[in-house]
């Protein structure tokens, strides 16, 4: 993992604290962790837990389903035996544990687990993304109001500290743009696909490593990503965002020949999660979708599982966090440091977030790929669709080798806003020539505009 800045670094949260004396006490009175979840993460926290040794903090409970099967698994052969194994979760109420680690997932029953942990005087660790996005405001003020904490440093790019990072290293600056990849499945596959590889021989191979679900839909259609800019989009411009509102774009329309297209253009093509404050109109830009991104943006050099996300400050300039975000050990990572941060009682600096509107409104070029019945008079057609809605064409590619009955081209346009371009798609897609619905991606570059 590395994480690149134009200034200094920024300072992970577990070692800022109220009371920097608490720590070495922590080690004769430790701080007791609950897991809810034995899964991949859930079991890879355990592992790390019960190798590292960590002073002050001690497994002590694990909830689960059918808890047996999990209990008589290979994974639980590094739990200690004074653990204590269940499937009720009043169980975990009732006892003295400290700290909830939640890492099953999903909005239902996890919301109401935390509100009762939170009733019950305990501080709730967790990855969830989905809950964050859509519960994290009540949830933070119900934590608040409770004296506990709420920490969810694992719920973003997985073992890179982009979370803790932005809060403690950045809170000084006035970030006004958030871009990159935070799904490492979809970076799986764009990066794969631009080796040659097709789409749907890659989504196979990405289901059998366990990148993919059986149902690939929440990553390659983007809801995943979307919940992770909503979160990166609280803690770094204030903003707090309606995740049903951003729009959302899938890979699964992307082709091997987008990716040569994209060589021409000097760029590759990747799931890009981008958010941008507009202060004068008091909203937020912010979209989920492939893009073609410039061999020279960092955003390009990202491949396999990895993640990366850049953040643009007033006056710290870019900072760019990158590393391994999928994956059960990179995860538990995040969550291990999560617990210590809360076991040594570190404190997170508090902002104040407003409930913003959101828009998938950007002024960038444009890149449009189209198949066709060949016949003479397309392209005046098409030029003549984009002058309607004043978009002008940039550029026009046509690599040889297919046939004039099944002909794919791009036309690229100069900067227009988002509604002109998708205006100008939907009645170009209504051509009888047109084999296929028209492929339209956003081109990444540095002086992006939200309008």
């Amino acid at each position: 993992m590395a994480i690149q800045r134009k200034t200094s670094s920024p300072k992970p949260a577990s070692t800022r604290s109220k009371n920097s004396a608490a720590a070495p006490n922590a080690a004769a009175t430790p701080v007791k962790i609950a897991l809810l979840g034995f899964g991949t993460v859930g079991s890879s926290v355990a592992r790390v837990l019960a190798s590292a040794k960590l002073p002050g903090v001690v497994l002590t409970h694990i909830f689960n389903r059918n808890v047996e099967r999990k209990r008589s698994s290979d994974a639980a052969k590094c739990v200690p035996a004074s653990v204590v194994w269940t499937e009720d979760f009043n169980e975990i109420l009732n006892s003295d544990v400290q700290i909830v680690v939640e890492l099953m997932g999903g909005l239902d029953p996890a919301e109401s687990w935390l509100k009762k942990s939170f009733a019950a005087g305990k501080s709730v660790v967790t990855a969830n993304k989905q809950l964050i996005a859509y519960r994290g405001a009540s949830l933070f003020r119900l934590a608040a109001k409770n004296g506990v904490q709420l920490v969810h440093g694992a719920a973003v790019a997985g073992g890179v500290p982009v979370i803790p990072g932005i809060l403690q290293g950045l809170s000084g600056d006035q970030i006004t743009r958030i871009s990159g990849i935070v799904n490492g499945t979809c970076n799986y596959i764009l990066s794969r696909m631009e080796s040659g590889a097709e789409y749907a021989d890659v989504l196979a191979d990405a289901q059998a490593l366990g990148y993919a679900e059986a149902n690939p839909s929440a990553d390659v259609d983007g809801f995943d990503a979307r919940a992770k800019l909503c979160i990166l989009s609280r803690i770094a411009l204030h903003a707090e965002l309606d995740p049903d509102a951003v729009a959302t774009q899938t890979i699964s329309t992307i082709e091997a020949v987008d990716f040569a297209y994209a060589r021409e253009l000097g760029c590759t093509i990747r799931q890009v999660s981008r958010a941008q404050l507009d202060a004068k109109a008091k909203l937020v830009h912010a979209r989920v979708a492939p893009m073609l991104v410039p061999q020279s943006s960092p955003i390009a050099w990202s491949h396999g599982t990895q993640n990366m996300v850049v953040t643009s400050g007033r006056f710290g300039g870019d900072v760019v966090f990158s590393g391994h975000g999928a994956g059960g050990e990179p995860t538990a990572v995040a969550v291990v440091s999560d617990i210590l941060a809360v076991a040594q009682k570190s404190v997170a600096v508090d902002l104040p977030v407003r409930r913003r509107e959101v828009t998938g409104e950007f002024l960038a070029p444009h890149y449009l790929r189209f198949v066709v019945d060949d016949k003479p008079g397309i392209v005046a057609a098409i030029a003549g669709a984009l002058a309607e809605v004043g978009a002008n064409i940039d550029s026009l590619l046509q690599r040889p080798g297919h046939t004039k009955q099944r002909l794919p081209f791009v036309i690229t346009t100069e900067p227009c806003l988002t509604s002109t371009i998708e205006k100008a798609v939907a009645a170009i897609a209504k051509m009888p020539c047109m084999l296929e619905s028209p492929l339209c991606l956003q081109i990444l570059a540095p002086d992006d505009k939200a309008e």
